[in-house]
């Protein structure tokens, strides 16, 4: 789902300090940023990420109530996006928290639009890989499914009707064209009613 190039990034920023949400909102608006939605806490994060559906997030680590790692980790469950974490603290047992919530990217305080705007476009880019990444293995899953399915049907139309594989093969590709069908809907059928 692509947008036109002239429209800006959606970002939404949760930060319970009222100054310093509005120094990110500043530095994302100069950078050609939309801000689409601010928190003050983690529970309002989460609702605003489902109801203005950003493209980023920036969540701050420690904030009221729901913190924003756990904040991360329930917006990711409803919608994967790319979410830089930005926090006073640098401790090894937060970032390794955000790390497992599906977070792409750490920002710690205090920190300046040169670090803010690599941040964010580091996670974008590394979200996209992913995207890219769970976009080929459902495709090879389904190839491999795929195959299978006609590597039985094949073995079975050979037990069966004493064909060659070379045979079977040139029978289930016919069955498909005739039918207009895909090979592994035909192998499937094939496989339902002889096996």
């Amino acid at each position: 789902m692509s947008r036109p190039a002239t429209e800006p990034v959606r970002v939404l920023i949760a930060e319970d300090e009222t100054i310093i949400r509005l120094d990110l909102k500043g530095l994302l608006e100069a950078a050609g940023f939309e801000v689409c939605a601010e928190a003050r806490n983690g529970e309002e994060a989460v609702r605003l990420a489902r109801e203005t559906t950003p493209e980023v997030a920036l969540l701050d680590v420690k904030m009221p109530g729901l913190d924003g790692i756990d904040a991360a980790r329930r917006i990711l469950e409803e919608r994967p996006l790319p979410i830089v974490m930005v926090t006073a603290y640098g401790e090894r047992e937060l970032v390794s928290r955000a790390v497992e919530a599906g977070v792409f990217g750490y920002l710690v305080k205090p920190f300046r639009e040169t670090d803010l705007l690599p941040a964010i476009e580091s996670a974008r880019a590394r979200h996209q890989e992913l995207v890219a990444l769970r976009e080929e293995a459902d495709s090879l899953a389904e190839a491999l499914a795929a195959r299978k399915a006609i590597e039985r049907a094949k073995g079975l139309l050979m037990e069966r009707e004493g064909l060659t594989e070379q045979e079977a093969f040139a029978r289930l590709r016919k069955a498909s064209q005739i039918s207009g069908r895909p090979l592994k809907a035909v192998a499937d059928a094939l496989l339902a009613t002889l096996a």
